[in-house]
């Protein structure tokens, strides 16, 4: 621990559980994360199923955009790498390395969801307008309140890193929170390729 760490007294240091990776917190997200996956499977699903078979224009204006998509699929998957190269300075006793990296990682996370809302709000049609709307905004709007949480998660691990609360030997809620972070970003590829991608092979 640090000498931060060190200095609290007792009662007021974080309770951070067990040595190693594989605690009851890493066991408990990768349930959670199991859970959630298969909720977001639900979603494409319909979404796919839906769209062979509907005779209406899919989406009603017209293919998506790939660029902006793209781009931001590039800036939350960046985000991962930063997370995961946190906990290795974290390992290593760099702590001020492991702060920043975890701080652009929330910096990529908002930007992708600012992008995200620019997208929403250029689309000319809401959450009831018609079938692709509440497919589209329901699926983005579950991924996105995942971000949100995810950014809280990263927020709450950059304030613990900063204060010393995590060594080599004690790294586990990085490793829980950098699991949850990721599976947020993997879900994201299933969502642009079924949102973005897959229109243009429904349209063939």
């Amino acid at each position: 621990m640090s000498e931060i760490a060190e200095a609290l007294p007792e009662r007021a240091r974080l309770p951070i559980g067990s040595p190693g990776e594989r605690s009851g917190g890493w066991w408990g997200c990768l349930t959670l994360v199991a859970t959630e996956a298969a909720l977001f499977g639900y979603l494409i699903f319909s979404y796919l199923y839906l769209a062979s078979q509907t005779t209406d224009r899919w989406p009603p204006e017209g293919l998506p955009k790939l660029g902006l998509g793209i781009g931001n699929t590039c800036i939350l998957l960046s985000s991962s790498v930063f997370v995961w190269a946190s906990e290795r300075f974290v390992r290593k006793g760099k702590r001020a390395m492991g702060v920043l990296m975890l701080v652009i990682a929330i910096v990529l996370g908002a930007t992708f969801i600012g992008i995200q809302m620019k997208e929403w709000a250029n689309h000319p049609y809401g959450l009831t307008t018609h079938l692709y709307g509440s497919l589209y905004f329901t699926i983005t709007g579950f991924h996105m309140m995942h971000v949100l949480v995810g950014l809280v998660v990263l927020a709450f691990l950059t304030l613990w890193t900063a204060l010393g609360y995590f060594d080599w030997a004690r790294s586990a809620a990085l490793t829980i929170g950098g699991l949850y972070w990721h599976f947020v970003d993997v879900v994201w590829l299933f969502i642009f390729a079924t949102l973005y991608l897959s229109p243009y092979v429904l349209a063939r």
